[in-house]
């Protein structure tokens, strides 16, 4: 079989400046990286982000299993179909994490016959975008700890430092380190740790940030510690956010590449949706939708995470207002969810369908919540039989949704047709109707129990006494107003990876609470979920290498 690699090797790709004509986009609007990828001029995106003609549309999935769901290459494949119907449409995706790529979960660049090229460039350095994210985070983390050795003229307590530092790399052995050993040079020893570099308050800050001011302001209002009276420290105080945005200052141009259909897309940012918020820039899906009659544009992980955040959060902040949704599922996937082992997805087993629709049904109940129409995109595998598709639309019909059989993995734009056609008619009926699943004067610990019971159909959520008095002191400090943004495993509507389906009844424990002011949400962390992940037995990173003829192998 013909690997992804392969496939977008194949590719006949255009300049990129010929993709730029199909947006009416000219030579001047954009800064090359080659032939083949470029970023669009500060000039060009101020001019078009404040207009808002297309149609958005968001691709998000039922719970993710180790069988793979294809959501990035549903987005793909959705706007390769809109554009064989007549549509201009683009992509709007997030960028990839080299922790995944080397890790698990592979490359995140689309697959088969619905990717976005150049694929290799994509899921390695790219533009440099998530180097300059890494640069103006750990800048910060230098200027505090250099701040406390020259003088502490902000009256830092070394105890609530709370900023931590990133690399885009997963590495378990840096969750919790002991900083500045080694003697008087080296500063004042504390405890410290890092995060991935896709969960860094300066990556959310990137992405819903409207503008260079704006990036600059919520850049200053990060909070990196508290003095010894438990007043808070800014990173404005240490003159930070001048040159944090001089180092964000060509990141932040939205990326143009295209598809292997030659279809237009903007690859800008990358927070996770377990433990950030999921979603690409808001600067480039609102030049997106000032360029292009449809956007398509994904949020991570399963609806439970990257839907609601990019609802509750992205779409809160920017005024973005969503006119479809898609959800991907996948017949393997719901027999995972159905009972059966990974070994046995390939087999036909109705019965094992019928009993995982539970998890797909509750994720079209919550976007239901939002007033946001949804349509159900089943993305198709070889053992796919027709008697298991019927179940899923007769389930579907039976919710008021459709469900569509795409093969785009297989056939590109031809396979997504149908689902084309059902999506711009969904969008352009204007049935949508969209509203928050709280309001911004609900009480935090409120918005984190409505999210827990209306979209995980939790009992209730549980935290012991410290994390209860965080709530309250954020609550009376003013941040009260702050949506919230839940870091949860991926694999369950629990905070338990093993509980698969639509579990019910459950408590959500909130383990701890981080305020990123300068982001402008609130981060409950529940359960066992790390800000760092780590590597599995046997990383993807085993297998990369350069071939003989120069190439990258083993990158999927």
């Amino acid at each position: 079989m013909t690997t992804d690699i392969e496939i977008a090797r194949r590719a006949k790709l255009k300049p990129v400046v010929e993709i730029a004509e199909k947006l009416d986009l000219s030579n001047n609007d954009l800064i090359p990286f080659g032939d083949d990828k470029a970023k669009l001029s500060m000039d060009c995106v101020e001019g078009l982000s404040n207009q808002h003609p297309g149609k958005l549309i968001l691709v998000t999935a039922m719970s993710p299993t180790p069988a793979g769901e294809g959501k990035t290459t549903t987005s793909v494949g959705l706007t390769d179909g809109l554009n064989r119907i007549g549509k201009q449409a683009l992509a709007c995706l997030r960028e990839p994490s080299l922790g995944p790529c080397f890790g698990m979960k592979g490359g995140a660049a689309g697959g088969g016959y619905a990717q976005v090229v150049p694929m290799e460039d994509i899921n390695l350095h790219f533009t440099g975008d998530f180097h300059a994210i890494g640069s103006a985070h750990n800048l910060l983390s230098s200027m505090i700890d250099n701040h406390i050795y020259w003088s502490n003229d902000l009256g830092f307590d070394a105890r609530r430092v709370n900023w931590r530092r990133v690399v885009d790399m997963n590495d378990r052995a840096l969750r919790n380190i002991t900083a500045s050993l080694g003697g008087i040079s080296n500063g004042f020893p504390r405890e410290s740790g890092f995060d991935i570099t896709v969960a860094s308050e300066v990556m959310a800050i990137f992405c819903l940030a409207e503008n260079l001011e704006d990036l600059q302001n919520r850049l200053g209002n990060i909070i990196v510690g508290y003095s010894r009276s438990r007043s808070p420290i800014f990173a404005r105080d240490l003159s930070a956010d001048g040159s944090m945005t001089v180092l964000l200052k060509d990141a932040f141009r939205p990326n143009l590449v295209q598809t292997l259909e030659n279809n237009p897309a903007l690859i800008h940012g990358g927070p996770f949706a377990n433990i950030a918020h999921g979603c690409n820039s808001v600067i480039a899906t609102k030049t997106g939708l000032g360029i292009a009659d449809y956007v398509v544009t994904e949020a991570g992980f399963g609806a439970d995470l990257g839907a609601e955040k990019f609802l509750n959060i992205k779409c809160r902040k920017s005024g973005l207002r969503p006119d479809a949704a898609v959800i991907v599922a996948t017949i393997r996937a719901l027999k995972y969810h159905g009972g059966l082992s990974k070994s046995e997805l390939s087999m036909p087993n109705t019965d094992a369908v019928q009993r995982g629709l539970e998890n797909l049904g509750k994720h079209i109940r919550n976007l239901e919540q939002f007033g946001v129409p949804v349509i159900v995109g089943v993305n198709g595998f070889e053992s796919d039989t027709t008697e298991e598709f019927e179940v899923i639309k007769n389930f579907c019909t039976d919710l008021g949704v459709d469900a569509v059989s795409c093969t785009h993995w297989a056939d590109g734009g031809a396979g997504a047709e149908e689902l084309a056609q059902k999506v711009a008619e969904i969008a352009d009926s204007d049935q949508a109707k969209f509203q928050t699943l709280y309001d911004d004067a609900t009480p935090l610990w409120e918005k984190t129990r409505t999210v827990a019971q209306n979209i995980y159909g939790a009992e209730d959520i549980i935290a012991d006494k410290k994390v209860r008095q965080q709530f309250s002191q954020l609550q009376e400090d003013g941040f009260g107003n702050l949506p919230v943004c839940m870091a949860k495993t991926q694999y369950s509507f629990s905070t338990d990876p093993a509980l698969l389906g639509a579990p019910s009844g459950h408590m959500v424990p909130i383990r701890e609470v981080r305020l990123a002011a300068g982001a402008g949400f609130v981060v409950a962390i529940c359960g066992d979920i790390m800000t760092m992940p780590g590597l599995p037995r046997v990383p993807a990173a085993n297998n990369i290498r350069i071939g003989s003829d120069g190439e990258i192998e083993g990158l999927f």
